[in-house]
């Protein structure tokens, strides 16, 4: 398994079970930096633009938050999938977690781009706190079908 996913404590990016891989829940943290993503700074370059990014400084600071990691979290599912060998395509279920559920039309979003045929079945949950910050606006597990080759 890569660094690119590692998880923040002693716990498995993700698992395989037949032909299901199932990954642990995914937040927007670069364990590597020991950072939190908290905006479109935190991105790599030319990111921020096609995902919302305006250059006004009020909207950007309310939408960047969330928009950055949405695809933050996105772009580690990815990567995650692509380590058990797989693609997004084979992503069928995600379960998220939102601090506040207003965020959800923007999450939204940026989570069409990742999915831009049809969407995987979902279940959304408004939580109270995530770890390790309150800082840390959702957190998505996913399930994929990937069947292990014959």
């Amino acid at each position: 398994m890569t660094d690119i996913a590692k998880p923040l404590a002693r716990y498995s990016p993700w698992t395989r079970r037949g032909d299901f891989i199932f990954l642990s829940g995914v937040i927007a943290v670069d364990p590597a930096a020991g950072k939190l993503i908290t905006g479109f700074a935190d991105l790599p370059p030319g990111i921020g633009p096609t995902i919302g990014q305006t250059g006004e400084f009020s909207v950007d600071a309310k939408d960047g938050p969330i928009l950055a990691q949405s695809w933050y979290v996105f772009d580690r599912i990815r990567s995650t999938i692509g380590d058990a060998g797989g693609k997004m395509d084979d992503v069928f279920k995600l379960v998220q977690y939102f601090r506040n559920l207003s965020d959800f039309p923007r999450y939204n979003t940026v989570r069409r781009m990742f999915f831009p045929g049809t969407p995987p079945v979902s279940t959304v949950v408004e939580v109270s706190a995530m770890m390790p910050s309150d800082q840390i606006l959702i957190e998505v597990e996913a399930t994929a079908y990937l069947p292990v080759p014959r």
